[in-house]
């Protein structure tokens, strides 16, 4: 147990908490293109069910080519957003909200999940002798507030959250999950059902390795966990458990899609992205490098926590619900990411939550070295971070300093900076905001348990919104394919019957050319054009086919040097 005052557990003004929140998950969505590559290739099969006919919403696939890329939920979400707000806003745009609905939804979740888990007799603090100590409901809203600043602190977390991608309702379900168990503690029924609509969305939208490795690792915590859960809640959670596995297959039987179709779709559930039997030496050695940062602070946070509680005297405390919980979820997810045959930072999405709810019980027990040196870290590097993004822009406006306005122009040749009042207003805003935050933390000795991520959630704000204002058009100029796309449509011969195949391209690629140009593009080897980004594949392609290939057209995107994309006339020999 901990010795606490009331004082220490003052919440966060509601107003500044929500005002923060908003302002993460709203930035850098909108006025922009879709990204290489996970981005890419999120929108461009949300832009082939807004096209398309029934089977294009039944099996999630890029236009031009039949693959299945795994289960529907995201690219439904995504697709109704575009139906709904497409004309308002732009297609574009309307479908990175489905990502803004899943960041805010998985940030309320851990918030109320924490929330439960702070209020539970087993976390309160000592009781005084003269009294003061926190009330249970004070204690468990700053707890919260914790956890909620921890998720946004986390660094790598801000640009995967802004992406149309999978990832994002992985993240949601992940989250509604833990929330599901938690408020199956206290009440066991509503627990159940939330509980088994957060298993339902991750059958729906990730692979079915997945979804059982997190219900092997509810189960775990069930068994484990010193508060048993109740027979309610199990039937609950298997209600929509059921739902979110039949569904699917349901609809292919409702619309009656042929059994190939459907064996393909099979096969993307239960292996997409590619899993492997044994753990992954790849996946391993990403998580060794990229894990860190990634994760920073949530992952040294987490392990305090973890080691504090775990060292209590007190019989079975390990096996408490605010630490077994979580870290079950953890471990499971864990587990995937190592068995995935090449694991990336998206799949490092799904183990934020549940760390950051873990973080947040170490608040009260850190000690003021700790919280110091977290506090000037944090400062000293978003202050450096947000001071370099600003020289670089007024280099790309001005041209001065003139070595760094060089440097831009040599990573990005043909790109023009242009002023906007608008992102130049919003962006010295919330510099000055950051000012007032590192004043307010400096000039003062607050005693609350979050004020170390104060500095930390708003250096991230900091950092992204600046990126999201005053870099938006460089990154957007960087990670787009649409100059590319354009002049590849102005070098492709006018021929309305001549299709391009676009068999050895990338699935980026392939999203971003039919989001980018009306040109059409079909995996289809009998086209008297061919599209790809390996010359050695065209080569391949022409002897096995006994063809002649011609090169007709060959680019890059500016900031890619190793990229080549080329264009070829393919005749009979």
């Amino acid at each position: 147990m901990v010795k606490l005052t009331a004082a220490a557990t003052a919440a966060i003004p509601r107003t500044i908490i929500f005002a923060l929140t908003l302002v993460y998950g709203l930035a850098g969505l909108f006025q922009r293109d879709p990204w290489k590559n996970e981005d890419a290739i999120g929108f461009g099969v949300m832009w082939n069910m807004h096209h398309g006919n029934i089977q294009d919403w039944l099996i999630p696939h890029l236009s031009g080519r039949s693959l299945s890329l795994g289960a529907p939920l995201p690219y439904w979400l995504g697709t109704i957003s575009m139906e709904l707000f497409g004309q308002l806003i732009g297609l574009a745009n309307a479908a990175r909200l489905y990502s803004a609905f899943c960041f805010f939804t998985a940030a309320l979740a851990i918030w109320y999940a924490t929330y439960l888990l702070g209020r539970r007799n087993e976390v309160q603090p000592m009781a005084l002798a003269l009294g003061g100590q926190p009330k249970s409901k004070n204690y468990g809203m700053t707890l919260a507030d914790g956890a909620l600043l921890i998720f946004l602190a986390c660094v790598g977390l801000a640009q995967h959250a802004h992406e149309t991608t999978p990832m994002m309702a992985q993240l949601m379900g992940i989250s509604i999950l833990l929330y599901g168990i938690v408020r199956g503690l206290d009440r066991p029924r509503q627990g159940g059902l939330w509980a088994g609509l957060g298993i339902a969305i991750l059958l729906l939208s990730s692979n079915l390795i997945l979804s059982l490795l997190l219900i092997l690792s509810t189960a775990l915590c069930g068994t484990l966990c010193k508060i048993k859960l109740r027979i309610h809640w199990l039937f609950g959670s298997i209600s929509f458990t059921c739902l979110g596995f039949v569904i699917w297959p349901l609809l292919w039987y409702c619309f009656n899609l042929n059994q190939d179709v459907r064996n393909s779709a099979i096969e993307s559930w239960i292996n997409w992205p590619t899993m492997q039997a044994i753990p992954s030496i790849h996946s391993l050695s990403f998580l060794s490098v990229n894990f860190w940062l990634y994760a920073w602070p949530v992952w040294p946070l987490a392990a305090i926590s973890l080691l504090h509680w775990v060292r209590q005297k007190q019989s079975g405390l390990w096996r408490a619900p605010h630490l077994l919980i979580p870290l079950s979820l953890f471990l499971g997810g864990l587990l995937y990411t190592i068995f995935r045959s090449q694991a990336n930072e998206h799949d490092l999405v799904i183990l934020i939550p549940p760390l950051s709810i873990l973080a947040a019980f170490s608040l009260p027990v850190l000690k003021r070295g700790l919280i110091s040196f977290i506090d000037w870290l944090a400062m000293f590097s978003f202050t450096a971070i947000g001071l370099c993004i600003w020289i670089i822009w007024l280099a790309k406006i001005t041209g001065f300093p003139e070595s760094t306005a060089n440097n831009v122009a040599r990573y990005l040749p043909g790109f023009q900076g242009q002023f906007n009042w608008v992102t130049f207003i919003v962006a010295i805003i919330i510099t000055g905001l950051w000012g007032s935050v590192v004043r307010w933390r400096t000039s003062r000795a607050p005693k609350e348990i979050w004020r170390c991520l104060i500095i930390s959630a708003s250096g991230t704000t900091l950092m992204w919104v600046l990126l999201m204002t005053l870099w938006l058009p460089t990154i957007n100029y960087a990670k787009t394919y649409r100059f590319v796309a354009e002049r590849l449509e102005k070098a492709t011969p006018k021929n309305n019957n001549a299709c391009i195949d676009t068999s050895n391209l990338g699935l980026a690629q392939l999203a971003s050319f039919d989001y980018f140009t009306s040109l059409p593009l079909r995996d289809d080897p009998s086209c008297p054009l061919m599209l790809t980004h390996s010359q050695s594949e065209a080569r391949v392609y022409a002897d096995l086919n006994k063809k002649k290939v011609s090169l007709l057209w060959e680019d890059r995107r500016a900031s890619d040097r190793d990229e080549r994309l080329r264009l070829y006339q393919v005749s009979p020999e």
